[in-house]
């Protein structure tokens, strides 16, 4: 096991590096950058507001001067940003090496690839913070979505999936499976909105806060009140993600059962005496769970980063799927590689974390004897 889990820790290297690649090749070619943006700032062009143009520290002040003031004067002529007429082409040049565009991409690509293996992301482009500090600030959000929505939904599903199998056909399976495809058919930011309207001050009851992870007198509760504070404010987003995720679940965990049921070793089992619930949990589960196991790593990584993206702005949750957005639509390539990196590296370990816990539920697995 030893062998398998270094092999598969080396293959990590190759798969990060290609995925860094291709998304950098892809960011060559994208239309804008931090240098147009700038720009467009300066030309009073941006519409957006959540970068800063002037400052000290990690915003686009320091060593370039004040973008908002001196940058402007000579002609840039045939500039090939948009917009950088009426704009000093050395300041300019001093932009590019601000935000490091005045280096080849190959010499940028090797040199990012290398602070990232040192764990070294530095600062975003148009925060004055740290990459990490500013991932860190924003990991409690994704933490509390993702964690509790997997948590959630596996508990609930994984349960009611053996009902379904074991009561396949009867009345109890036809209506669960009518409410789960009618579950699983209503888009979880419009089920996030009918909750709003319907119980956080809509048009009807005002019983949830519309927005926030906790209220703004956290500190001064008792752990018990803290506690309580901090499931009042999750309910709501919590409910309108788990829907989507809690069907699908079911429906697996039913399926697999069943195809583990009708197998020659259940009737083998049966044939030999064992009561139903020791065939179901002594053999057919450890069988059947495998495939179950085997989506765990999709609907965590999915949940935690990508699928709160809505339901974090819905609710007014500043997560990590916000912040990833934002990233994007403000050209804040240095958030945006950075948290790719960690989020595509904390995938591979989960992938991998996944691949042993087959041993654990099947030790007849063994992945010493295959190839990776």
């Amino acid at each position: 096991m030893g062998a398998y889990i270094l092999r598969r820790l080396l293959l990590m290297i190759p798969t990060l590096v290609g995925i860094m690649a291709i998304n950098f090749v892809i960011i060559q070619f994208a239309p804008g950058g931090p240098v147009e943006r700038v720009i467009a700032q300066l030309s009073g062009n941006d519409v957006s507001a959540t970068a800063r143009v002037s400052g000290g520290g990690g915003d686009l002040g320091g060593d370039t001067g004040d973008v908002s003031g001196g940058g402007l004067g000579a002609d840039a002529g045939s500039s090939k940003y948009r917009g950088a007429q009426g704009l000093d082409p050395e300041f300019i040049k001093e932009l590019e090496a601000q935000f490091g565009f005045d280096k080849p991409p190959l010499e940028r690509f090797l040199t990012m690839l290398w602070d990232y293996a040192r764990f070294d992301f530095g600062e975003s482009y148009f925060r004055d913070i740290r990459i990490l500090d500013l991932i860190a600030e924003k990991l409690p959000v994704s933490i509390s979505l993702g964690l509790w929505m997997t948590l959630i939904s596996y508990a609930v599903s994984i349960p009611l999936g053996i009902r379904k199998a074991v009561s396949d056909g009867s009345r109890f399976d036809v209506w669960t499976s009518g409410v789960i495809v009618v579950a699983y058919a209503i888009p979880g930011f419009l089920f996030a909105v009918l909750l709003i309207v319907l119980f956080a001050g809509g048009s009807f009851w005002d019983i949830f806060p519309l927005r926030g992870l906790v209220s703004e007198n956290w500190e001064t509760l008792s752990w018990p009140e803290r506690i309580l504070d901090y499931f009042w404010h999750l309910a709501l987003p919590l409910t309108a993600m788990v829907l989507s995720a809690f069907a699908t679940t079911t429906l697996l965990t039913k399926n697999s059962f069943l195809d583990e049921i009708r197998k020659q070793y259940v009737i083998t089992a049966r044939s030999k005496g064992l009561t139903e619930s020791q065939v179901l949990y002594g053999h057919v589960f450890r069988n059947a769970m495998l495939i179950v196991v085997a989506g765990f790593p999709g609907a965590f990584i999915s949940s935690f980063f990508a699928g709160s993206l809505l339901i974090e702005t819905i609710f007014s949750l500043d997560g990590l799927g916000l912040l990833g957005f934002e990233s994007v639509i403000n050209r804040d390539y240095a958030v945006v590689f950075a948290t790719l990196y960690i989020f595509s590296l904390m995938g591979l370990l989960v992938n991998l974390i996944s691949d042993l816990t087959y041993t654990w539920i099947d030790p007849r697995i063994d992945f010493e004897t295959r190839e990776v």
